[in-house]
C-alpha cells in the first residue's frame, strides 16, 4: 500500500464526555494502556499497512500531540520523501459530527494535489484496534466503489477509503454540494456515488466518553483482548522513553494489573493500569483504577474505580471511590487531600 495509499487522520474531534481528560490535550493524545496514546493505534495500523505518507489534522490543544509524535521517528515516518505531516486548523466552524472537514482539507490542498498516492484513507483518531487495512484496499479496488466505509458490529467506524482524485473533487465542490465532511456524503440519500461497506470483525473500541474509556481500559486486563490488540507481527508503536524497570519495595503486592516502567510501588495494586513513573506509597490500596504518568499516591490511600490524570498528587490517607459505570476523575496536575475524601 506504500505507493498507493495516503493516510489522513482527523484529530479535530472533541467529545464532551471526555472533557475532563481533554482540558490540556487533544482527544488523539489521551493516554491509554499505560504507555500509549489513542492516536498510536490507527497510526500504527497505517504504518503496518506500509503507508508512508500520513497527514495529521489537529485542532484543539495539540501541543502534547505534536510532542508525542515528533518527527514520526518511532513510527518510521521521518523520511526525506513523504513521512509525517501536521496541518493544524485555524478555521472556526460550527458543530460538525463527521470525520474529515473539507474546509480544513481545502486550507491544505497542496498536500493532496502533490501526493502521488492513488488512494486516500481517512480515519478518526480515537478508535483502539489492530486493523489490517490491506483487505480494505483490495475490496475497494475489486468492487470499483467510490467510497468504502468501514463498519464494526453494524456501526460505522468513521473510516473511509476513496481515490485521492475523488477526495480532491469533493473538497473543491463542497460549497456547491453542501458536503462538509465524509459522513455528509455517505448519509445523503440523494447522492449518485457507489458506496460500499467493509465489515471489520476484529476487536475495536471507539473512545467517546469517560465510561467507554474506562471500560476499554479494563478490558485490556483480559488476556484475550490484550492478545487481539497487541500482536508481535502487527505491533502498536509509541514514543520510546528510556526509563528504568519498576521497583517493587517491601509491602508491595500487584495482581491482575498492567504496570509501566519507572514506577515505585510499596502498596497494593489490583485490577489496575499504572503508567510510567508513578509512585504508590506504603500501605496504599489501588483497585480497578487508571493512574497516569508521574502521579504520586501517598501512604495509606484507598482508591477504587478512579482515573488519575498525569502529575497528580494524592495526599496521605485520602480515600476516593467511584464505580465501573461512573469512575471518579482527577484532573491533570491537581492535588487531593485527606480532607477531600470522596
Amino acid at each position: 500500500m506504500n505507493k498507493r495509499v495516503l493516510g489522513v487522520i482527523d484529530a479535530t474531534t472533541y467529545h464532551e464526555g471526555l472533557k475532563e481528560l481533554m482540558i490540556h490535550r487533544s482527544l488523539a493524545a489521551i493516554p491509554f494502556a499505560g504507555r500509549y496514546r489513542l492516536i498510536d493505534f490507527v497510526l500504527s495500523n497505517m504504518v503496518n499497512a506500509n503507508i508512508e505518507s500520513v497527514a495529521i489534522f489537529p485542532k484543539f490543544q495539540y501541543r502534547s500531540l505534536m510532542d508525542h509524535l515528533g518527527s514520526g521517528k518511532d513510527w518510521d515516518l521521518n523520511r526525506k520523501r513523504d513521512g509525517l505531516f501536521f496541518f493544524p486548523s485555524s478555521i472556526i466552524e460550527g458543530i460538525r459530527r463527521g470525520i474529515g472537514s473539507f474546509s480544513h482539507f481545502a486550507a491544505n490542498m497542496d498536500y493532496f494535489q502533490r501526493s502521488k498516492q492513488e488512494y486516500a484513507l481517512i480515519t478518526n483518531c480515537f478508535t483502539v484496534s489492530n486493523m489490517d487495512f490491506k483487505p480494505v484496499l483490495d475490496k475497494h479496488i475489486q468492487t470499483g466503489c467510490d467510497i468504502t466505509e468501514i463498519y464494526h458490529l453494524g456501526k460505522s467506524m468513521q473510516m473511509y477509503l476513496v481515490k485521492t482524485a475523488f477526495l480532491i473533487d469533493l473538497i473543491q465542490t463542497r460549497e456547491k454540494t453542501g458536503y462538509t465532511c465524509m459522513s455528509d456524503v455517505v448519509t445523503d440519500i440523494y447522492h449518485t456515488y457507489r458506496i460500499c461497506r467493509y465489515d471489520y470483525h476484529g476487536y475495536a473500541a471507539m473512545i467517546d466518553s469517560i465510561e467507554s474509556y474506562f471500560a476499554a481500559s479494563m478490558e485490556l486486563l483480559t488476556p484475550e483482548v490484550w492478545n487481539k490488540l497487541f500482536q508481535k507481527d502487527h505491533p502498536i508503536f509509541t514514543k520510546v522513553k528510556d526509563e528504568p524497570p519498576t521497583r517493587y519495595l517491601r509491602g508491595a503486592s500487584v495482581h491482575h494489573s498492567i504496570i509501566a516502567n519507572g514506577c515505585q510501588i510499596e502498596g497494593v495494586v489490583e485490577n489496575s493500569i499504572i503508567s510510567r513513573a508513578v509512585k504508590i506509597g506504603r500501605g496504599a490500596v489501588v483497585k480497578n483504577s487508571i493512574i497516569m504518568q508521574k502521579s504520586q499516591i501517598g501512604d495509606h490511600c484507598v482508591l477504587d474505580s478512579v482515573i488519575i490524570d498525569k502529575d497528580v498528587r494524592i495526599e496521605t490517607g485520602t480515600v476516593m471511590t467511584g464505580s465501573r459505570t461512573s469512575p471518579y476523575v482527577i484532573r491533570k496536575g491537581t492535588g487531593q487531600g485527606a480532607l477531600m475524601n470522596i
